[in-house]
């Protein structure tokens, strides 16, 4: 066996392979993360169904589900907060301009 030179040009090697594809990723996870920012309530009961899917069937995606129920919880809160709000400053600011001036 011969030490082999500086020089001396490397021998081939074996190519990588692919990697192995993951688990698939439930589609009603994605929608529940997009419908959480656009429809809060969808967002929620579509992230309820698909951690039930996700469960049962293995598929990826829980990740996305949990975001979506977080996320229309969180945009839903604040919708509320901001409905209630454009109600009840304007009532105040009423309330306490006075009474009637006959």
């Amino acid at each position: 066996m011969t030490e082999p030179t500086p020089y001396s040009t490397p021998q081939p090697q074996q190519p990588y392979g692919a990697q192995p594809a993951g688990p698939k990723t439930n589609v009603l996870a994605i929608i529940a993360l997009i419908g959480g920012f656009v429809i809060p309530l969808a967002g929620i009961i579509v992230g309820f169904i698909a951690l039930n899917q996700i469960k049962t069937s293995g598929e990826g995606g829980r990740g996305l589900a949990i975001g979506g129920i977080v996320v229309g919880f969180v945009v839903g809160a604040l919708t509320i907060l901001l409905v209630a709000f454009s109600v009840i400053i304007p009532l105040m600011l009423v309330g306490s301009y006075g009474g009637y001036n006959y």
